[in-house]
């Protein structure tokens, strides 16, 4: 493999077509404001590195980038490349990574409106980050001990597992399909409207008018905090430990809940079943509800 030490680059298509190329305590910037510094290569590791210009990771297979900094001067880092790890490492430009497969992520630190779009394969763990549109059309996404701030997350994803995730966000998982979200905070207006198959599992939802329009939607032993208007329109089965401020018009399906502040069935073609369990509203039965 070939080394590259201790020099600036600023040049376009600085090391375009490199294959087998170790680059450590470089810098890719400079006057000649050049593009594309690693376009098209193959095989190729960064270490310590300092990217402040554009598109620096186009279609290239096989690339490790490690404890290296992507400023904001460096948009679109990785789009159309394939088997890449990233660690340790800063990606601070606006649509860092795109149209990518077989992506590790880990102890990052990402501040990129647009990342992640159209993604197939990817993990991440350890990392923040603050974001909009995040992740948008990925499929086949596992994430563990991910913290992220943003909005209008995870929308249109397929096939995700999040574990021990913390998500400060509006309008996630609008549109996703088949997701599991286990022992994970999620905060946050209208979560996960229109959804397929999504499952959350010992989760803390928190935010308004979650969980509607979903189909096939299930929760299992998760607290709702200022959750109104909760389960519009769903085909849903949950078992919910906490009191829930309102729950509308659920479709179909069964809801264990200890305490409701208000339950409304305003729509005859809510047919869904309401259990309310709690010593305090033992005594509400409503349209479709009872308690054992």
């Amino acid at each position: 493999m070939k080394i590259i030490e201790n020099q600036t680059f600023d040049m376009e298509r600085a090391l375009y077509g490199s294959n087998g190329v170790l680059v450590k305590n470089c810098s890719f910037d400079g006057p000649a404001d050049g593009e594309s510094a690693f376009k098209e290569g193959r095989d190729i590791v960064t270490e310590h590195c300092f990217f402040n210009l554009r598109y620096p990771f186009w279609h290239d297979h096989g690339l490790k980038i490690t404890d290296s900094e992507m400023t904001e001067l460096c948009r679109a880092a990785l789009w159309y490349s394939d088997n890449v790890e990233i660690l340790d490492s800063k990606l601070h430009g606006i649509k860092a990574l795109r149209e990518c497969s077989n992506v590790l992520i880990k102890n990052c630190d990402i501040i990129s409106p647009e990342f992640g779009w159209s993604v197939r394969e990817i993990r991440m763990e350890d990392t923040t980050a603050i974001s909009e549109y995040f992740m948008m059309r990925s499929e086949n996404l596992t994430f563990k001990g991910v913290s992220f701030k943003g909005k209008y997350s995870f929308q249109y994803i397929r096939n995700a597992t999040f574990e021990n995730c913390v998500f400060d966000t509006k309008d996630a998982f609008w549109h996703g399909e088949n997701i599991t979200v286990k022992n994970s905070v999620v905060k946050g207006e209208y979560l996960a409207w229109y959804s397929d198959g999504l499952t959350l599992i010992g989760c803390k939802i928190i935010g308004t008018q979650p969980l509607c329009y979903c189909k096939n939607l299930k929760l299992l032993d998760c607290e709702m905090i200022g959750t109104d208007l909760a389960f519009e329109k769903s085909e849903v089965e949950a078992v919910i430990t906490t009191k829930v401020d309102s729950i509308k018009n659920p479709m179909s399906g069964r809801i264990e809940v200890p305490e409701v502040g208000e339950l409304i069935m305003d729509d005859e073609n809510a047919k869904g079943e309401v259990l309310i369990c709690g010593k305090k509203n033992r005594d509400i039965i409503c349209k479709m509800c009872s308690c054992a």
